[in-house]
Order: C-alpha cells, then sequence, then structure tokens
C-alpha cells in the first residue's frame, strides 16, 4: 500500500490525521519494489525516484520493539507463511495495538479474526 500510495501526488497525505508506524524492513521492501518496477520497463526512472521522495519526506516512523523478530516467527508459524515479511507488520500492529491498514486482500482475510488489519475503505 506505500508504494501506491508513494506513486500519487498525494502520497501518504490522505493518512496525515494517523500516527503512521512500519517495521525497518518496509523501506527496503519499497525501495526494492520500485527498483524491480522500473527494471521491468512498468515504471519510469523519475516516477520511482519522485516516489522514494515522498516516502523519506512522510512521517512514517520506524518501530522495532523488543520481541519484535520473535513476534513475527510466531505469527509466520501460526498463518502458514512461508516467510516472515507480513509477520512482521501484523506482530508491530498487535505489539503496539494499533490497526494495520493494507490493501492486500489475501493478508486482510487471513488476519481477519485477529480485528486490527483493515482496508483503507475500512477506516
Amino acid at each position: 500500500m506505500v508504494v501506491e500510495a508513494c506513486l500519487l501526488p498525494a502520497g501518504l497525505r490522505r493518512f496525515r490525521a494517523e500516527d503512521l508506524v512500519a517495521p525497518p524492513l518496509l523501506w527496503p521492501e519499497v525501495r526494492a519494489s520500485l527498483h524491480q518496477s522500473v527494471w521491468r520497463g512498468d515504471l519510469p526512472a523519475v516516477r520511482a525516484l519522485e516516489a522514494l521522495d515522498r516516502l523519506s519526506s512522510s512521517a512514517i516512523a520506524s518501530r522495532a520493539p523488543a520481541g519484535l523478530g520473535g513476534k513475527a516467527w510466531r505469527l509466520a508459524d501460526e498463518f502458514g507463511w512461508a516467510t516472515t515479511y507480513d509477520a512482521e507488520y501484523v506482530a508491530l500492529a498487535q505489539l503496539l495495538r494499533c490497526r494495520l491498514v493494507t490493501l492486500d486482500a489475501a493478508l486482510r482475510r487471513s488476519t481477519a479474526r485477529l480485528g486490527f488489519v483493515v482496508s483503507p475503505t475500512e477506516l
């Protein structure tokens, strides 16, 4: 969702009333996704660089509370996920007792019972 938001001129301003937080892996994931899109020819480099500027000027705070990695590992086991990438975001939201906003419908469905993973339309 962050990649998509950063590609828009308004960036993440839609969420300016929210306290935005993310695990430290957000920034390398966004860079990797944008770079891959440029490499594939799906996105002009200038747009990707503008998106990176929007990300770096956003108010997203990096958070890595104690136990984040272990919690992500346990959640990946619980949900049957091969990797812990998505679990990092879910774990952070759970540890901070906040909502996780995602465009990933599969992630939303698989974590529905937790009650705090929502789509942007549910805000």
